[in-house]
């Protein structure tokens, strides 16, 4: 039995070898198939984690609790959203501090921040900016949760946080108007209103949207922030969590505790928001999956045109060899071994191009990792398709030449040859 593939495949090769032009052209077609269908499945796992990844700078790992009470009604030209003062209840610094020494969830990082202005000026000198600059009082962990980068300097470091320094970290749209580059801006005197402040560090350039402007900024040690704006407002509670995927369990869980420590009843509704920031990415991931899906659609209808293709030049090599099929049954064979011959010629040629098809379609997928700058991980699962449907292509497009030439009168055969 094995001398017998051996010979089989053997004679593949022979076979292949002779008509190199249409086979390696038969193999093209298998190649573009392949390519197409895996390398699409590949490229859209690469790009819905490159948008997670991409986007996770942008808040998608982190949600927020905030005093505002976020509803949703529907008006009648559509959806709205409506903000109620009524049930909001403004969270408090204890609350805020009690949530977050008592906050446990693995892998997450809690941050506190609070609002002390929005029309603040910045002056150093000679140079003032325009009073529309947004001061917030932040921790230690704030920066690392927003997903902000510092140009120059440093962080503010838990003692300045206690202690309520007077240090700032500047956006970098102030540092450069003032200062004109971030790193001249390091450790120079500014006043923020009607106090002043050394600079320690220089936030990275991230860019502004209709909401806001996170250039436009000065963040300042949570306590000091209280201290020059009193702590009347609202502070706003921010989690980052490791895994996108526990986002959820993770809000939960933070509902549930901040519940406690205010002592809400089970009858009584929170008095408090949970915003989270992944309705974009789900959003962006949910058309990545379409397009994807359509572009399957179009790699499917390449692989059947492969099968066709490469069923036609079964069957052709079928006519072609008429003579060989007579003299090999006039001999003895039988018509399994030439059924044989014809299927492992046709699935062979079908796994060359799968295999190069396979190739090609982790250059794109790793071309496509690179562009996104994810990791890339070997799809083992896709190449196991791959390879299984290259040899289903293999087998349907060998069965029926295979079939007529075990089929053929030795007799015949060798008359029409």
């Amino acid at each position: 039995m094995i001398q017998q593939l051996r010979f089989n495949i053997a004679q593949a090769f022979r076979t292949i070898s002779a008509n190199l032009l249409r086979s390696i052209i038969t193999i093209l077609i298998i190649i573009l198939g392949i390519t197409a269908l895996v390398g699409i499945l590949t490229a859209t796992d690469v790009m819905k984690s490159g948008v997670s990844s991409n986007f996770s700078s942008m808040g998608a790992n982190s949600f927020q609790i905030t005093n505002e009470i976020i509803k949703t009604k529907r008006n009648k030209g559509g959806r709205g959203v409506q903000i109620s003062s009524t049930e909001q209840k403004n969270i408090a610094y204890n609350d805020a501090l009690a949530f977050r020494n008592r906050y446990s969830f693995p892998h997450t990082t809690v941050g506190l921040s609070i609002m002390g202005s929005m029309v603040a000026t910045v002056t150093s000198e000679r140079i003032k900016t325009n009073p529309n600059v947004r001061v917030m009082g932040v921790d230690q962990n704030y920066l690392f949760i927003a997903q902000t980068a510092l140009e120059e300097g440093r962080n503010i470091s838990k003692y300045e946080e206690d202690n309520g320094s007077y240090v700032c970290v500047l956006g970098a749209a102030i540092a450069k108007k003032i200062f004109k580059k971030p790193n001249k801006a390091i450790n120079q005197i500014v006043s923020v209103g009607a106090n002043k402040f050394r600079v320690i560090g220089v936030a990275a350039e991230k860019g502004g949207s209709m909401m806001m402007d996170a250039d436009n900024m000065v963040l300042m040690p949570l306590q000091t922030a209280r201290t020059v704006y009193g702590g009347a407002s609202s502070y706003v509670i921010s989690v980052w969590v490791r895994d996108i995927n526990l986002k959820k369990i993770a809000s939960e869980e933070a509902e549930g505790l901040l519940r406690m420590i205010r002592k809400l009843p089970l009858s009584v509704v929170n008095n408090f928001s949970i915003q989270e920031n992944n309705s974009l990415v789900e959003k962006v991931v949910e058309i990545v999956g379409q397009i994807g899906i359509a572009a399957m659609a179009i790699a499917i209808v390449t692989l059947l045109g492969s099968i066709i293709g490469l069923m036609n030049i079964m069957l052709v090599s079928v006519v072609e060899r008429t003579r060989e099929i007579g003299i090999s049954k006039a001999l003895g064979a039988r018509s399994s071994v030439i059924k044989q011959q014809f299927l492992i010629e046709s699935i062979m040629i079908s796994l060359m191009g799968g295999l190069l098809g396979i190739f090609f379609s982790l250059l794109i997928g790793l071309a496509l990792a690179s562009s996104f700058k994810v990791a890339f991980v070997i799809p083992w699962a896709w190449i196991l398709l791959g390879v299984t449907i290259c040899i289903l292509v293999g087998v349907v497009s060998g069965i029926y030449p295979a079939l007529k030439a075990s089929k053929l009168d030795p007799i015949v055969a060798l008359r029409i040859a």
